[in-house]
C-alpha cells in the first residue's frame, strides 16, 4: 500500500494505493473532520492517518458497489460512528445516505459535490472536491470507476443493464458531466494499471481533465454509437467473483476481527487433503516455486496482484491450504485474500516446504528457460509457445508463432494443449506465466516450461 499526500491546498488529502488490487482509496480532512472514499477492507490505515493529522472520521463515501474487492465501509462506520454515502440506485441494505445529483457535503472548510455518473454501474457517482479556503471552484474530482487514467470503466458488470445500455450511459456521463469540468481539475480514480475494471489503464496515479480530454482513447470517440461499440468490444473476461463481491458490498462485509484463526496442518494432513481435492495455494515467489513445490499446488505469488488473481482463479468459495515461507507470509496472504472475500481458508502447511521434505515427501518442479535460450531455438518443431497476457498487450507486440490465451480465461477453460505436448508459457514479466504453468501442471500437463522474465526479457535480447 502506497500513501500519497498533497499540500497543494489547505485541506488534508491522501491517496492510499493498494498494489495487489490496483486500488486507490482516499482520506480528506478539514478542521478536524475527515472523509474516507472507497475504503479497502482492512481499515486501520485510515484511523492511523486520521489520528496523525488530528482528524475524526465522520463520513464514508462509496463511488459505487465495487465488484473487484470487498469494501470496509461497514466496519469503518461501526468503529468511527461515521455515516456511509452511496448512490441511490445501489440498493444498499445497510444504513446510508442515498446520493443524488448535486448533493453537497461540507466538512470544515471543504466541500464534496456529487455528480451522478452512471455507466460503469447504474449507481456510479463522481465526487467534486472543493477547498473553500483556496477557491470557490473544485480542484479535484474522485472519479471512482467512471474515468480512469487512459481508460474508462467497463460497462458489463450489472445484472440489470446490458453492456450497451451502460456504455450509452457512460458516454453521457463522461461528456455531460466530467468533460464539462475545467481542464486543470485533477482526476483521482479508484483503480490503476492492471485492474480488471478497465481494459488498459496507464500507470499514473492521477491526471487532469485536460490531459484525459487529449489523451484518453475513449474521449476521442465523438459519436455515441461508436463509443458503445468500442467500449463493449474485446473486454477482458469478467471474473465470476465480481458479482459476488458487489453483493457483499451491497450488504456490508463483517469485520475482519470476526474471522476464525487459521490452523496449522502437518505434511501428512496436507497430502491427504490434496488427494481429496482440496486446493493448495503456494504464495512464495515464482522462482522458489519453480525450484520445488508441493505437487498439485498452484502458485500465486504475494509479490504481484495477488488478491485480484486469487479471486479470479480460485473464486470466493475456495477453501485453500496456504503454503508460505513463514507465519508472517501466511498472515499477509490471509489478509489479502480477505480483501476479495476469500475468508474460509482450510489451514496452512506448518513449517512450509521444509517440513514437507523433512516428512520424506517429494517436491515437484517447473523448468524455466531464459529469453536468450528461447531466441536460439525458436521456433522449435513440436513446441508450443503460450502467451497468457491480455489482448491489448498482445496487440502492442508479441512473439511470432505464439498462441494467445489470456490468464483470466483459465478459470473458465484451459487452453487446448496436448497433455504431453511441450509448451513454453510467458507473460510480461514471469508472474502470470508461473501461475499459468502451475495450473497446467495441476491439470496433468507434464511438459510445461516457464519463460523467465517474460516478454520484457524477450524484447531486451533483440539482436
Amino acid at each position: 500500500m502506497t500513501p500519497t499526500t498533497t499540500a497543494t491546498t489547505a485541506m488534508y488529502f491522501e491517496q492510499f494505493y493498494l498494489g495487489c488490487l490496483a486500488h486507490a482509496s482516499y482520506l480528506l480532512g478539514s478542521q478536524g473532520e475527515a472523509v474516507v472514499v472507497d475504503p479497502q477492507r482492512d481499515v486501520d490505515i485510515y484511523f492511523e492517518a486520521a489520528a496523525q493529522h488530528g482528524l475524526r472520521i465522520r463520513h464514508i463515501f462509496e463511488t459505487h458497489l465495487h465488484a473487484d474487492f470487498v469494501s470496509g465501509h461497514k466496519e469503518l462506520a461501526a468503529r468511527s460512528g461515521a455515516e456511509i454515502y452511496i448512490g441511490s440506485k445501489a440498493g444498499a441494505t445497510f444504513p446510508h445516505v442515498p446520493l443524488t445529483h448535486r448533493y453537497e457535503l461540507r466538512f470544515g472548510r471543504a466541500k464534496i459535490t456529487v455528480l451522478e455518473t452512471p455507466g460503469h454501474t447504474p449507481e456510479s457517482v463522481c465526487l467534486l472536491v472543493t477547498d473553500e479556503e483556496k477557491s470557490a471552484l473544485p480542484w479535484a474530482v474522485l472519479t471512482g470507476d467512471t474515468l480512469f487514467i487512459g481508460d474508462v470503466g467497463r460497462p458489463d458488470l450489472s445484472p440489470t443493464h446490458t453492456p450497451a445500455q451502460l456504455a450509452g450511459l457512460l458516454y453521457d456521463s463522461l461528456h455531460n458531466q466530467l468533460m464539462a469540468l475545467s481542464d486543470d481539475v485533477i482526476v483521482y480514480p479508484a483503480h490503476g494499471a492492471g485492474s480488471l475494471c478497465g481494459r488498459n489503464m496507464r500507470s499514473e496515479r492521477s491526471s487532469t481533465i485536460g490531459t484525459e480530454r487529449l489523451t484518453n482513447y475513449a474521449l476521442q470517440i465523438e459519436s455515441r454509437e461508436e463509443f458503445i461499440q468500442q467500449v463493449t468490444s474485446n473486454l477482458p473476461a469478467r471474473p465470476e467473483y465480481f458479482l459476488e463481491d458487489a453483493a457483499i458490498n451491497r450488504d456490508g462485509a463483517p469485520p475482519l476481527a470476526e474471522l476464525s484463526s487459521l490452523p496449522g496442518l502437518s505434511p501428512s494432513e496436507v497430502r491427504a487433503l490434496i488427494e481429496q481435492g482440496t486446493l493448495a495455494l503456494d504464495v512464495r515467489p515464482g522462482d522458489q516455486f519453480a525450484v520445488g513445490h508441493v505437487p498439485g499446488s498452484i502458485n500465486i505469488a504475494l509479490s504481484g496482484q495477488f488478491a485480484a488473481w486469487a479471486g479470479t482463479i480460485l473464486g470466493l468459495a475456495a477453501r485453500p491450504i496456504l503454503i508460505a515461507e513463514d507465519d508472517e507470509q501466511v498472515n499477509e496472504a490471509r489478509l489479502r485474500l480477505s480483501r476479495v472475500g476469500i475468508d474460509a481458508e482450510r489451514g496452512f502447511l506448518a513449517g512450509g516446504v521444509n517440513a514437507w521434505t523433512k516428512a520424506g515427501f517429494q517436491l515437484a518442479t517447473v523448468p524455466q528457460i531464459t529469453a536468450q535460450q528461447l531466441r536460439e531455438r525458436w521456433p522449435a518443431q513440436g513446441v508450443q509457445l503460450l502467451d497468457v497476457r491480455r489482448e491489448p498487450e498482445w496487440d502492442a507486440g508479441h512473439i511470432s508463432n505464439a498462441q494467445l490465451w489470456p490468464l483470466d480465461k483459465f478459470s473458465a477453460q484451459l487452453p487446448d494443449l496436448g497433455k504431453a505436448s511441450p509448451v513454453i508459457v510467458h507473460c510480461k514479466s514471469g508472474y502470470r506465466s508461473m501461475l499459468a504453468c502451475s495450473l497446467l501442471r495441476k491439470a496433468g500437463h507434464t511438459a510445461v516450461t516457464n519463460l523467465m522474465g517474460g516478454y520484457d526479457a524477450w524484447e531486451q535480447t533483440k539482436p
